[in-house]
C-alpha cells in the first residue's frame, strides 16, 4: 500500500512537470527570446539556448511518467488477482438487448408458398 501511493505520487509530480516543460518550450516560429525575454535564453540555459535543456529534460520526464504507469498497471493488477483469492464476488451487469428470441415453429405451420 505504501509502495502503491509513492509510485502514484511520483507520477502526479512528473506528470505536472511534463506539463510544465512542455508549456516552457517554444514554437517552431517563436524566437529564441520570447519566452524569457530579449537573449536570457542563451544566457540561462547555456550558449546551446534552452531547446537541448528542454528537450532532454522532457524527455527524462516522459520516461519516467511510463514507468510509473506501468509499475502502478501491475499493482492494480496485483489487487485484482488479490481479489480473486477471497473469493469477493463481482458483480456483472446484465447485457440488455432489444433481440427478441426466435421460438421455432414446426413447419406445418408455415405458409405455403
Amino acid at each position: 500500500m505504501v509502495y502503491e501511493n509513492l509510485v502514484l505520487l511520483i507520477h502526479v509530480l512528473l506528470a505536472v512537470g511534463v506539463i510544465g516543460f512542455v508549456l516552457i518550450q517554444r514554437g517552431k516560429g517563436a524566437e529564441a527570446g520570447a519566452s524569457f525575454g530579449g537573449g536570457a535564453s542563451q544566457t540561462v540555459f547555456g550558449s546551446a539556448g534552452s531547446g537541448n535543456f528542454l528537450t532532454r529534460m522532457t524527455a527524462i520526464l516522459v520516461a519516467g511518467f511510463f514507468v510509473t504507469s506501468l509499475a502502478l498497471a501491475f499493482v492494480a493488477k496485483q489487487k485484482a488477482e488479490g481479489l480473486s483469492e477471497f473469493n469477493v464476488p463481482v458483480e456483472v451487469s446484465p447485457v440488455e438487448t432489444d433481440v427478441v428470441p426466435v421460438v421455432n415453429e414446426p413447419e406445418s405451420a408455415l405458409p405455403a408458398e
